[in-house]
């Protein structure tokens, strides 16, 4: 009867364990992106921040990914899953612990007769000694199996967690580098605002001296220089503030401000790699974590499925003890081996709870799997969308900025001779300054979007060599 209850029970095991299979993602992308892309050039997407040719970013790149607190503490959390992985294959093996004991015993009869026999004292020194080693080891090679696999994806989610916060503090870093030179150049604008201001002033005075303007213009003038000063002293403030975050980013604290160069002027954003919208399973760390916490998900639901079979668990021994009495002596060895079945049967209400909760959470690893590529297009497109338009926007800005400046100087050469009016000239003065202005915000938009796309599509680690060890 029991042989045939553990018999029905373990073909419905088996019945059960056979359904245990997740839903397969749906991983379909487009098969190109809706965005003009650059034709493929000799940009190694894994350093990406090397196509810009600043050799100061390249440094602080490097040494945020060698100091950054963010990647230190995710490489932290990686040394700590390496150990929970070691720690959970080695359950699987033979486990056992070596036991010694001694014990010495001083007895004094008081009153009665004394008995002194071989094995028994009732006055006198006893001593006894043993050492046992006993071993325990559950065969059971499909759960190990599963077991392990879990611990591996466990591993290499967070091993590609590390890689997206190595990726997220370059990009961060370049991000903010761009900003400082940004404001280096809003900076350089607006002291050469305050330098055009002071001409201006200058001019105006010397022809309200003499009587050829009003002694009022003088003052209009002097409005927009305060405002020019005071925007270079709020510019110089900001620049500092941007200086301070990037040395936090790349582990300088100690280091001052002035330690950072940020040149008033910005370069051109490389060619972004011609990808498709499919490489982002093998380029993004992000996408490639959820899938491999996908993998850790099924893996314990087929452990949750395999706690419905029998256990087999194998117990040798070894054994010495050693017993010493006034006129007896003895020491024996021993050695044992046994083992056990043990097959689930008032418990199964509690595994099928267990394999319900393990199938949803593998249900919800599918779904975020999912959502982690849908993310991973969305963004990339997105990046390559908007660094197109910021392209041509920046285009554009370029010629309406050199002719500005021309409309500009030609009304100012004609204000000092007199030809001009104070109010042509200033006008003319704010329009180039606002298409000026607008122009740097475009560049350095661009040059933030290259790094959002770069990003985007998966660079910053080296996939490759993943690809390879996998």
């Amino acid at each position: 009867m029991r042989l045939a209850t553990i018999a029905f029970v373990s073909l419905a095991a088996v019945s059960l364990a056979g359904c245990v299979t997740p839903r397969k993602p749906d991983l379909a992308l487009p098969a190109a992106y809706e965005a003009p892309v650059a034709p493929p050039g000799a940009i190694a997407l894994d350093t990406w921040w090397t196509a810009y040719d600043d050799p100061e970013l390249t440094t602080l790149v490097e040494q945020a990914l060698a100091r950054n607190v963010d990647v230190r503490t995710a490489k932290s959390r990686l040394d700590e899953v390496k150990a929970q992985k070691l720690s959970a294959i080695l359950q699987y093996l033979p486990t056992g612990n070596a036991v010694l004991t001694g014990r010495k015993t001083e007895t004094e009869q008081l009153s009665g007769t004394l008995a002194n026999i071989p094995g028994f004292s009732t006055s006198g020194t006893s001593e006894s000694y043993s050492g046992n080693f006993n071993v325990s080891w559950e065969l059971d090679p499909l759960r190990a199996t599963a077991g392990i696999r879990s611990a591996n994806a466990e591993e290499a989610a967070v091993r590609f967690a590390y890689e997206a916060a190595r990726a997220s503090i370059a990009a961060q870093t370049a991000d903010t580098w761009f900003q400082a030179r940004g404001l280096s150049i809003q900076l350089a604008e607006a002291q050469e605002t305050a330098r055009i201001q002071t001409q201006l002033y200058d001019i105006a005075s010397k022809r309200a001296a003499v009587g050829l303007a009003a002694t009022t213009e003088p003052d209009r003038i002097a409005g927009d220089l305060a405002q020019a000063q005071a925007q270079v002293a709020a510019l110089e403030a900001q620049l500092q503030v941007q200086k301070r975050a990037i040395l936090i980013l790349a582990g300088r604290v100690v280091d001052p401000t002035s330690s950072i160069v940020a040149p008033p002027n910005v370069g051109q954003a490389p060619a972004v790699p011609n990808l498709i919208p499919s490489d982002l399973l093998q380029r993004r760390p992000d996408v490639r974590q959820a899938q491999q916490r996908l993998r850790s998900a099924v893996g314990q639901q087929q452990l949750a499925a395999l706690a419905f079979f029998p256990s087999f668990t194998l117990s040798p021994g070894l054994g010495w003890s050693k017993i010493v009495q006034p006129s007896f002596e003895s020491e024996t060895q021993n050695w044992s081996i046994g083992g056990s079945v043990t097959q689930p049967i008032l418990s199964i209400p509690r595994l099928l709870a267990d394999l319900k909760t393990k199938s949803a959470r593998t249900e919800q690893a599918v779904t975020a799997y999912e959502k982690a590529v849908q993310t991973a297009f969305q963004e990339s497109e997105a990046a390559l969308v908007n660094l197109d338009a910021d392209r041509r926007r920046v285009t554009l800005l370029t010629d309406g900025e050199v002719r500005a400046a021309r409309a500009y100087k030609a009304s100012a050469t004609g204000y000092a001779r007199g030809l001009t009016d104070l109010s042509t000239t200033l006008s003319a003065e704010r329009s180039w300054r606002a298409v000026r202005a607008q122009l740097t915000a475009a560049q350095v938009q661009a040059l933030r979007r290259s790094v959002q796309a770069y990003k985007a599509l998966g660079g910053g680690w080296a996939s490759q060599s993943y690809a390879k060890a996998r």
